[in-house]
């Protein structure tokens, strides 16, 4: 579409118009009607001129250039153009915009700087501010409250608020580069420093913000805890060297806020002793505030401290030692002091015995605290001299302890130890016995069970000592116990049973032997034997022989079964079958002069007695054997239960004969009893069929006769019954018809007194209407009502020049006969009345 010749241009607006001819483009501006040229052609518009209304500004990009305010034109009369550049505009006439020319974003309000803030501002190109020139590069704030006049030399960064620093607070700054801060301080690049003064601090370019610190409150019972990290003089005005610790207690400052070069350790929690109280400090800080290494100092309740950096409590606070009678405190010197009138020397050992308190000196040190320890006249102590070395036991009296004696351990073997243990009686929860830890400086104490020995060694005499039950054992510091280890098990396995006591019995005990018979039958032969110790307990050497031999059931089951085995393989199976009692009886206590078996057999090295032997059963060891002995036995009772089969089948078969012969003559007696009984049954069929017979005829003639006269009788009385019942119905329609009659006329004469009485009443109501109505209008009105109708008609007819007149509707007949008598009976009285028959 072609562009219009004619161009309406309004007020504030303008176009582009590009002369073909010259090619250079000018600005129209309106009002005006503009008239292109064919050689022109309008390139823009037309468009609104640009507005800057008071405080606002535009960018315009690729300005013109002016001169004494005035636009420069180029040697082909166009306008010159900054490409490139820009220009900041600010309230003035509106504008149009020259070819070339852009609006960079919109027209914007002018930038207001609130209190405590600023706009952190940066050059991007060289100028002159005032007299302070300005280099590329530079930053500065432009701190409010205020207005900023933007220039295009100028690049708002961001902006910076203003930090509140409130009351125990500070701001910790680092300089970014070498500079002089606002209260005339020279900073270094990296320098930190404290802005302690509370209100708002704007950091200027040069200033970052590393932290805000609060303060430390402190209070009488809180300390603060500092270290220097380089040499500096402190707030308090005190030169500290760098690694220096120091408290800052309520006495320097309520609240403290470290500096930069301080390092907080921590906080201190102040130290309180009571009156029983008391605590030994290490390296305790002197006067000059240094600590004095390896010192100790004591410090006694009531009092209140903080600890110095450096100090320490040796164990804590710790409660004076009370005393009572049964306890004492062992000391030992740490060094040499005097102590009242002793000199103590350093090791020097001593104790100090209750009722008493006591607080130990720096040059004291407590062992331990000793108790009195009360023995029963069955329990005891092993005590050691530290001196000589000697251990000693102690038992049945309250013994402390003296300063260079100490409680002596015993150690026992592991054994000894399982069946000490064992024999407490204590067990676990699934009934395991329970090995409980035992105190190895009490004495060691044994309950010999009845019947029961044990014997005692004594390393340091050399000698042993028998104890037979019931009866306590102590052992003495060098005493042990003689372990006895026997067989056991079934056959007998050696150091199965473990046991410190030795059972006297008498007992018995189960092995297992294999002999061999002459024919070469291995058998298996369980044997039980019956066997007590035989000693004289008031003879030591005859008590020390029970323990000569250290397995005393492995020995006697060897010795027995030596003796079996050769007694059987001297026999053959059958014969030791049959005799087995007696070949093994002989062959372990053997006979006498007169061949009689004896009735013992003693071991004369420990005198051990075996009284009784039982074979509890004899089994082959041959597997081919036990089958045959088994099918031997298997085909016996085979045999025996045949036979016992087939005698109980014989005599269940005759039992079974018997009772058929008796079940058939019972038969036949039966039959001959039922045809008794159907003789006897038919003869009375036939004379109840005679009795019957008769007896029908003679009740049914009875029947008819007496059906007859019922039947009678009934006719006679229901003839009775209904004459009764008509003259009953009879009786009631009259009565009933009588009482209807009798309501009706009650009832249509209560209606006429009814109607009576009410046209009484309404009479009654009638005249006294009438007589108050006449009463209240009175004779006279009455009579004036009476003439008032004719005497009108009569004046309304002479006024109207009429002697009568008639009214009609067209539909009601009118009786003329009387109208005219009544016309003429009116004129001939010389009244004037109106008669109309509507």
């Amino acid at each position: 579409m072609s562009d219009p010749a004619v161009i309406r241009i309004k007020p504030y607006h303008y176009i582009h118009v590009l002369d073909n001819n010259a090619n250079v483009t000018r600005v129209e501006v309106g009002p005006q009607t503009f008239t292109r040229q064919d050689h022109e052609k309008l390139v823009a518009g037309p468009e609104a001129m640009i507005m800057i209304p008071p405080r606002h500004y535009c960018i315009i990009q690729n300005p013109v250039e002016r001169k004494d305010g005035k636009l420069v034109l180029d040697n082909l009369h166009q306008i010159r153009i900054r490409h490139g550049d820009e220009e900041i505009r600010f309230e003035q006439e509106p504008f149009p915009l020259y070819p070339g020319e852009k609006l960079y974003g919109k027209v914007s309000p002018l930038q207001v700087v609130a209190p405590n803030t600023a706009l952190k501002l940066r050059c991007i190109r060289d100028f002159l501010e005032g007299k302070v020139k300005r280099v590329a590069g530079d930053e500065w704030l432009f701190e409010g409250p205020g207005t900023y006049i933007p220039r295009v030399e100028l690049q708002v960064v961001e902006i910076v608020r203003a930090i509140i620093v409130k009351p125990n607070e500070a701001l910790r700054l680092r300089a970014r580069k070498e500079f002089t801060d606002s209260r005339g301080h020279k900073r270094k690049a990296g320098e930190e420093w404290l802005v302690r003064e509370a209100g708002a601090f704007l950091p200027s370019v040069e200033e970052e913000v590393v932290q805000t610190i609060s303060a430390y409150v402190l209070t009488d019972k809180k300390a603060l805890h500092l270290q220097s990290t380089r040499t500096f003089v402190d707030i308090f005005g005190k030169e500290r060297k760098a690694g220096e610790e120091w408290l800052v207690t309520l006495e320097d400052t309520e609240t403290h806020i470290p500096d930069v070069y301080e390092k907080v350790i921590g906080e201190i929690k102040i130290t309180t002793l009571t009156s029983r109280q008391y605590a030994v400090v290490l390296d305790p800080v002197g006067s000059d505030g240094k600590p004095q290494m390896g010192k100790r100092e004591l410090r006694k309740g009531e009092a209140v401290f903080f600890l110095r950096p450096g100090e320490k409590l040796e164990s804590g606070i710790q409660n004076v030692h009370v005393l009572d009678s049964e306890e004492a405190l062992l000391l030992r010197a740490r060094e040499a002091f005097v102590d009242g009138e002793n000199k103590r020397k350093p090791g020097d050992r001593w104790m100090i015995y209750g009722p008493d308190d006591y607080v130990p000196p720096v040059e004291v040190e407590i062992v331990e605290k000793r108790r009195a320890i009360p023995l029963d006249e069955n329990e005891g102590i092993y005590v050691r001299d530290l001196k000589s070395g000697k251990v000693r036991l102690v038992k049945g009296q309250a013994y402390m302890l003296s300063p260079y004696e100490e409680l002596w351990e015993k150690d026992l073997p592991a054994v000894v130890e399982e069946l000490l243990a064992k024999g407490s009686g204590s067990t676990t929860k699934d009934g395991k016995p329970q090995v409980q830890a035992r105190n190895k400086t009490r004495a060691v104490t044994y309950r010999t069970p009845h019947n029961s020995a044990i014997q005692i060694y004594d390393y340091k005499a050399k000698k042993a000592r028998v104890v037979f039950g019931p009866e306590l054992v102590i052992l003495g510091p060098d005493e042990h116990f003689t372990i006895l280890s026997l067989s056991g098990d079934k056959p007998k396995r050696p150091h199965v049973i473990k046991s410190l006591h030795l059972f006297l019995g008498p007992d018995f005990m189960t092995d297992i032997v294999i002999v061999e018979t002459g024919d070469h039958a291995r058998l298996s032969l369980k044997l039980s034997f019956n066997w007590f110790f035989e000693v004289k307990k008031q003879d030591i050497a005859d008590a020390e022989k029970i323990f000569s031999v250290p397995d005393f059931v492995g020995d006697a089951c060897k010795a027995i079964a030596s003796r079996v085995r050769g007694a059987v393989a001297s026999v053959s199976f059958d014969h030791f079958h049959k005799h087995s009692a007696h070949l093994i009886r002989r062959a372990v206590f053997g006979a006498d002069d007169s061949d009689k078996i004896r009735n013992r057999f003693e071991f004369t090295s420990n005198n051990l007695v075996i009284t009784n032997i039982d074979i509890q059963s004899v089994e082959p060891v041959d597997q081919r054997t036990r089958d045959a002995l088994q099918k031997s036995v298997q085909l016996a009772i085979e045999i025996t239960t045949k036979s016992q089969e087939a005698a109980a089948r014989h005599e269940a078969e005759r039992r079974e004969q018997e009772a058929r012969g008796r079940l058939e003559r019972q038969k036949i007696n039966d039959e001959a009893e039922a045809e008794k009984s159907r003789k006897s049954l038919l003869e009375l069929q036939a004379q109840s069929a005679t009795v019957e017979a008769s007896g029908q005829a003679t009740a049914e003639a009875r029947a008819k006769a007496a059906a007859a006269a019922i039947e009678g009788e009934a006719a006679v009385k229901q003839a009775q019954l209904q004459a009764d019942a008509s003259r009953i119905r009879a009786q009631a329609e009259l009565e009933q018809s009588k009482n209807r009659q009798d309501a009706e006329i009650s009832h249509q004469k209560a209606l006429n007194e009814l109607e009576i009485s009410k046209a009484q009443d309404l009479s009654e109501i009638d005249a006294a209407k009438f007589k108050d109505i006449v009463d209240a209008i009175g004779a006279d009105t009455i009579a004036s009502i009476a003439q008032a109708g004719p005497e009108m008609q009569a004046k309304l007819l002479q006024g109207l020049g009429l002697k009568g007149f008639l009214i009609t509707d067209g539909h009601s007949p009118i009786n003329l006969f009387n109208t005219a008598g009544g016309l003429i009976g009116g004129a001939s009285s010389g009244g004037a009345n109106l008669n109309v028959d509507l």
